[in-house]
């Protein structure tokens, strides 16, 4: 045990003072390996015909555990785009596993968002100083040049302006931007695998939707302009808040904005019920707020990206990986969310082929796309309050491992992922992994009714932020029933 402890503290050391985007023929070949070993396995099982179909479908999905094992084994060597797209995969519903199987891969795959080791000050502070053109501590009062948070393309420094103001400095990893390109090109090496995971995947669009998002996110002057839009919407707001950006320190490859003091994810999981049910349902109520409101898509409500201070309102922080998605949008999407509550197969159908998740020229059963749909969204149809848990995580692959049926599995094949819906498809496995860690209640139903189709507002919250938008001239105070 002493030996293994000192081993892992060394790697960990060496792997703070590596430059993350070292040895891009290195990166290129860790995923060329992961492709190769899933054709290898892939191949073995289009011979393989041992055993009864349950036996061969149980291997098939070994195969596929093995396969995503491998790639999360070289994505966690990785930053930057490649990272990213793990991290976007850490969502997915994979059809046809066992229960074990799917937490296993779901665990490995969530380990690309919380397992990230820092890089050393001494190169981030070369990234501050070329950016700023000067020395940070000549610009600043002071930085500690310990990290208080590191992600996929850069971490966070506390800092204080000449001015006394405390900000959160967030610097990019050196080279990150230009690897990001590279590692695109090398994540499309992996497009078959991609397909055998979702058969009615359309990859090339989703990986190009991939693609400028992350490029996207490398832009912290882009960043920052979204940054001041969200912050500028929820101004004076009863219980949300966005730090307010530096844009005058704020530069392509830093972003300044305010320190904003709280409790992380893990300490509000143990405060006692009611604390962990209005800060979960805040949560929802930011994110869906600003899809429904402004039209925009955060693709990344890690637990990391959001702290409770001790006025009771929630602070939301890294608008790095968005999209502005095309009007109305939510709106649409509602249609599909009331079909499936109101069991309307054909409305379902009809919603979902406009929306682009199945193929205009295939045959749909809509009875068996009613009944998975319902079945993997269990938790919206009750009614009234639900308390949530983590092993309901799991749930929706419980759903689909209980309905294997085989004119359902091919349909599931079929259907595909419009690239304008990749992330709010992220951003809604994220929030339910979020409320089902924290045990939260809600009457959940009724609460992405209004969050999505605009129905009355739900509970004190509901009618605080209602309040809010008739004030600011947005909304009635009572939206009308749907």
């Amino acid at each position: 045990m002493g030996f293994s402890g000192c081993c892992q503290t060394c790697l960990v050391a060496d792997r703070q003072q590596r430059s993350p985007t070292r040895g891009r023929g290195a990166r290129t070949l860790r995923l060329g390996q992961v492709a190769a070993g899933g054709a290898v396995r892939w191949a073995s099982d289009r011979v393989d015909g041992r055993g009864s179909e349950e036996d061969r479908r149980r291997r098939r999905g070994d195969r596929l555990v093995a396969t995503i094992d491998s790639l999360v084994d070289q994505l966690q060597t990785m930053r930057g785009a490649a990272m990213k797209a793990g991290q976007v995969l850490s969502t997915v519903e994979f059809p046809g596993l066992d229960a074990d199987q799917s937490a296993h891969l779901q665990a490995r795959l969530a380990s690309l968002r919380d397992d990230v080791p820092a890089v050393g000050w001494k190169q981030m502070r070369k990234v501050i100083a070329s950016e700023w053109g000067e020395d940070p501590e000549r610009v600043l009062a002071s930085i500690d040049p310990e990290p208080a948070a590191a992600a996929s393309i850069g971490q966070v420094y506390r800092g204080q302006t000449r001015d006394g103001v405390d900000v959160a400095v967030k610097v990019q990893y050196p080279g990150i931007a230009e690897a990001v390109e590279s590692d695109m090109r090398n994540v499309r090496m992996l497009a078959p695998v991609l397909r055998r995971l979702m058969p009615g995947l359309e990859v090339k669009p989703v990986l190009a939707e991939l693609s400028e998002r992350i490029s996207a996110e490398c832009d912290y002057e882009l960043e920052a302009s979204s940054h001041r839009r969200l912050a500028r919407f929820w101004r004076r707001h009863p219980f949300i808040t966005v730090p307010a950006v530096d844009m005058r320190l704020s530069r392509r490859r830093v972003l300044v904005s305010d320190w904003v003091d709280g409790i992380d994810f893990a300490e509000v999981g143990r405060r006692p019920d009611p604390v962990r049910d209005r800060y979960t349902e805040i949560i929802y109520r930011f994110f869906y707020g600003a899809a429904r409101e402004l039209d925009l898509a955060l693709g990344d409500p890690h637990p990391g990206n959001y702290l409770l201070c001790d006025d009771g309102r929630v602070a939301f922080i890294d608008f790095g990986m968005l999209r502005d998605l095309p009007r109305g949008y939510l709106s649409r999407e509602a249609v599909i969310f009331a079909a499936i509550r109101d069991r309307d197969q054909r409305v379902l159908i009809d919603a979902m082929r406009a929306l682009g998740y199945l193929r205009d020229d295939s045959d749909w059963n809509g009875q068996l796309l009613l009944d998975h749909m319902r079945a993997v969204s269990w938790w919206l149809q009750a009614d009234g309050p639900l308390r949530l848990a983590p092993e309901d995580i799991w749930r929706g692959s419980e759903a689909l491992r209980e309905q294997r049926d085989g004119d359902l599995t091919q349909q599931m094949r079929r259907m595909t992922l419009p690239p304008e819906a990749l992330l709010l498809r992220r951003m809604e496995g994220l929030l339910f992994q979020v409320a089902s860690t924290l045990r939260a209640e809600a009457s959940w139903g009724a609460l992405l009714r209004e969050l999505i189709e605009g129905g009355e507002p739900v509970g004190p919250l509901g009618r605080e932020h209602a309040a809010w938008l008739a004030n600011r001239g947005l909304r009635p105070t009572t939206a009308p029933s749907a």
